[in-house]
């Protein structure tokens, strides 16, 4: 028989070298390809994600917990009731779908009867179809119906805020959306509350060529809300959600969205990122690497949430997505 047919077990002298690796450039669709970076911050895990990077800014903190989702709900919570108590008017820049954050957020509002007459609140994006339709509020995958559902509608009638308070970026107002967010506000968000996807998104702002543009940074992060194509990763991470039922049903997901910009982003007084998705509840979790680019790679367009990097930020993230992983030779899906 040809040597070449033969398997290499069953030649004179064979043996096993357990641990080996393959040295490889990443696919092409991969968006951060560094690979020196990468083997670096995978090999990072528990309270070493806690260590400052000296290119943070002073007022960037990441910290690693056993729950991060309380702390959210109490920041959002407390924030809002100072300014109601203060008579002052309040600004979120929310991520959706989040029921499991709005919903208690709408109770302790409803508790403490605090006012929301001056409260404003914006959608970080939705999803449009093929032709850049934006979906509308009845959409009932969208994250717009999500966040006047969850939130807006579960808060108390004579405390909640007027709907003119709620604003989302639709097919008619997506290439000003960004003026929306800063006229309301004068100048930015009190706060903005975010989750990177798996690209490391923020918003859906992916790595794509409408944003990277030409790779300066500061002509990045100066971009302002648009419709854009997402990357085939965001459409397969959604479909894993469950409001497209959880199972890889990447043809239901809309493949373009209409998204807030870096700018609105870095114009916001405040950030607050959580990190702790699982796949409905289990130790997998495509946000775990993610996580670890997000807060310890460089600034990157190809990495979007690393932005965060260079402003006042707190990340959270879970004990879950701090564990160390590695090749699991006996573990399947």
């Amino acid at each position: 028989m040809n040597e070449f047919f033969v398997s290499p077990a069953t030649r004179e002298g064979f043996k096993f070298e357990p641990n080996t690796k393959m040295s490889f450039n990443p696919a092409e669709f991969v968006p951060f390809k560094d690979r020196e970076v990468c083997e670096r911050v995978r090999n990072m895990s528990g309270a070493e994600l806690e260590k400052r990077e000296a290119w943070w800014h002073p007022e960037f903190q990441v910290k690693v917990m056993m729950n991060p989702h309380p702390v959210l709900i109490a920041t959002l919570f407390s924030r809002l009731k100072a300014a109601s108590e203060a008579g002052k008017p309040f600004s979120m820049i929310l991520g959706n779908p989040e029921p499991e954050t709005y919903i208690p957020l709408a109770q302790l509002i409803n508790y403490f009867q605090v006012d929301c007459s001056k409260v404003h609140i914006f959608a970080e994006d939705e999803w449009a179809d093929d032709q850049g339709n934006v979906a509308p509020e009845t959409y009932e995958a969208g994250f717009v119906h999500s966040m006047i559902k969850y939130l807006v509608m579960q808060i108390d009638p004579k405390l909640r805020m007027p709907m003119t308070n709620v604003h989302y970026p639709t097919t008619q107002n997506i290439n000003y959306y960004s003026e929306i967010i800063n006229d309301v506000t004068e100048g930015g968000a009190d706060i903005i509350s975010t989750s990177p996807g798996w690209t490391g998104h923020v918003a859906f702002v992916d790595p794509i060529p409408e944003f990277i543009g030409s790779g300066d940074i500061e002509e990045w992060l100066s971009k302002p809300a648009q419709l854009v194509t997402l990357t085939p990763m965001t459409l397969m991470q959604n479909s894993l959600n469950g409001t497209f039922g959880q199972s890889g049903d990447i043809a239901n997901v809309p493949p373009k969205a209409a998204t807030i910009g870096p700018i609105d982003v870095m114009r916001a007084k405040e950030r607050i990122e959580v990190h702790a998705l699982a796949t409905n509840g289990t130790f997998s979790s495509w946000q775990r690497m993610t996580s670890r680019l997000v807060t310890h790679g460089p600034v990157t367009p190809y990495v979007p949430s690393s932005m965060l990097q260079t402003k006042k930020t707190q990340v959270y993230i879970s004990d879950e997505l701090a564990a160390p992983f590695a090749c699991w030779e006996k573990v399947g899906y």
